[in-house]
């Protein structure tokens, strides 16, 4: 069968000829694969720069995607084996399967974003009707589908920061009410988030930048003393593209009512985990078959996964790799 073979950590996959998988256990499943996104874990694991990259090479990429079940079923499932190939491994009972109305490149990219942005709202972020909703950086792809998720969570006022201008109006469009461009001075992104927080006191911030944007909205939201009470703010942050640190001192957080806290693999349990499989991505699969969430896509065939894995998507979309030619 054809595949994207990793042969060499930090080097592109190369289009080639590779063992067809075989299933060896009872809880196993042989799948057809039909598409397969390409995300920053999937690069970041081909690079060797996460703790999950790959040991054993060479080796098929690609942690998840859509393919026919040998009973003709069209289903969402991570991969016991690499999924960008013709063929993968699946486990028994662990798929989603996938609406007729819905398309197989379309099914394969939202669920990573699904993740990031249904998983931080609701699980992690607790999210209620009527509240006031902060998207930190909802400029990329998870970003934008975190707006959307918002306003269908039934966020009363939804306010969006980020530095591509032309994805922060398009945030209007999708349903937000405020936009900030991270473009500016400090002191203007300060005086306008204060500004935005006194009119519309923010309940949940939903961030995807962390680093230096983060240190701003802290600065924007936190108390300012004994008379000064301040309104409870939880800030669930998910990526990290402004940073991976920033400096936070022991007086913000005993000064303010603001929680931090993470959504991710690692915090969310297993029944969460099972929850967001069997009944938040259903959900959010019908959805999208019903034209009710958009999401940018740039489709290409497997056969130019070595060109295609290291070119720059536009902002905002994602990359999905089709099986056919």
């Amino acid at each position: 069968m054809k595949a994207a073979v990793l042969e060499q950590l930090g080097s592109s996959p190369i289009y080639k000829d590779f063992p067809t998988p075989e299933v060896t256990k009872e809880d196993q499943l042989l799948l057809e694969v039909q598409a397969a996104a390409v995300k920053n874990l999937d690069k970041l694991r081909a690079g060797g720069t996460h703790y999950a990259s790959y040991t054993e090479l060479p080796t098929i990429v690609g942690i998840d995607g859509v393919g026919v079940l040998a009973d003709g079923t069209r289903v969402y499932a991570q991969g016991v084996t690499g999924m960008l190939a013709e063929k993968a491994i699946i486990t028994k009972n662990q798929y989603t399967i996938v609406p007729d109305r819905l398309d197989s490149f379309t099914a394969a990219a939202l669920p990573n974003a699904v993740l990031g942005a249904a998983m931080a709202l609701q699980v992690r972020g607790k999210i209620q009707p009527g509240q006031n909703i902060l998207i930190n950086g909802a400029t990329g792809v998870t970003g934008l589908l975190a707006v959307q998720l918002a306003k269908y969570y039934g966020a009363k006022t939804v306010i969006t920061t980020g530095r591509n201008q032309e994805n922060l109006e398009k945030t209007k469009a999708l349903g937000a009410d405020f936009i900030i461009s991270l473009k500016q001075s400090d002191e203007e992104i300060v005086e306008q988030l204060k500004k935005q927080h006194a009119e519309t006191p923010i309940d949940l911030v939903i961030d995807y930048v962390w680093g230096k944007p983060v240190e701003l909205l802290i600065k924007a939201l936190k108390g300012g003393g004994l008379d000064n009470f301040t309104h409870k703010t939880r800030i669930v942050t998910v990526g990290s593209m402004a940073g991976e640190n920033i400096n936070l001192s022991s007086g913000v957080l005993r000064s303010s009512a603001i929680e931090i806290l993470g959504s991710g693999f690692g915090s969310l349990s297993q029944e969460e985990l099972q929850a967001f499989r069997k009944e938040i991505l259903p959900e959010m699969f019908q959805l999208a078959a019903a034209d009710k969430l958009q999401m940018g896509l740039v489709v290409d065939s497997l056969k130019n996964i070595e060109d295609l894995w290291s070119r720059q998507v536009g902002a905002g979309k994602r990359l999905v790799i089709s099986m056919e030619e």
